[in-house]
């Protein structure tokens, strides 16, 4: 037997398998669908300073069953994330948070412990209607727009995205802005 030959066809195996691994190592990985850009209120609020958008929270907390329904339904949406990120500032905040919030020459903070201690900065922008999830809405200047407890769906929460975005709630009411929609539907427009 020819062990030359033999050590030769182990080696271009070898060299083969080594191939095959390292272009399986190097080649590019897709990435996870796209995700909502989170941040946090103080980022928002420097992110604003500098570039004013419309800003959107998420107000939950850690326990909420419908809040991390929405977490793997609605905020999953590839069309959804790229409409928030475009035009929001996307927050999430933890009703429950012990952070320390400075904003508008207020210093807001968690007077309490554990489950329903509530965070200030959360109970003002709920106006202490604690319920999760909500989700707010706020102009560039950090006015609250309104308020939506509750689930949402991603097909819900695309017309209130449009809704503020596109400034409709300056000529018209939710509930009419809401009816047009509906009637594009029906007749066939999108």
């Amino acid at each position: 037997m020819n062990f030359s030959l033999l050590k030769n066809k182990k080696t271009i195996l070898l060299l083969a398998a080594a191939a095959v691994i390292g272009f399986f190592s190097f080649t590019p990985v897709p990435q996870a669908t796209e995700q909502i850009n989170w941040m946090s209120f103080d980022q928002a609020v420097a992110q604003n300073k500098i570039h004013p958008k419309k800003i959107f929270i998420d107000v939950f907390t850690s326990w909420c069953g419908w809040c991390k329904r929405m977490d793997a339904t609605t905020y999953t949406d590839k069309d959804l994330i790229e409409y928030m990120n475009k035009n929001f500032y996307a927050v999430r905040l933890d009703a429950e948070t012990n952070d320390t919030f400075h904003f508008n020459n207020h210093i807001f903070v968690n007077p309490g412990q554990g489950r329903n201690s509530v965070n200030e900065l959360a109970y003002s922008l709920l106006d202490g209607k604690m319920s999760y999830p909500t989700t707010v809405y706020l102009d560039e200047k950090f006015n609250r727009l309104s308020m939506a407890p509750g689930y949402l769906s991603t097909d819900d929460l695309k017309v209130i995205l449009k809704y503020f975005a596109e400034n409709k709630y300056k000529t018209l009411s939710y509930q009419d802005y809401k009816r047009s929609i509906d009637s594009l539907k029906v007749h066939g427009s999108n």
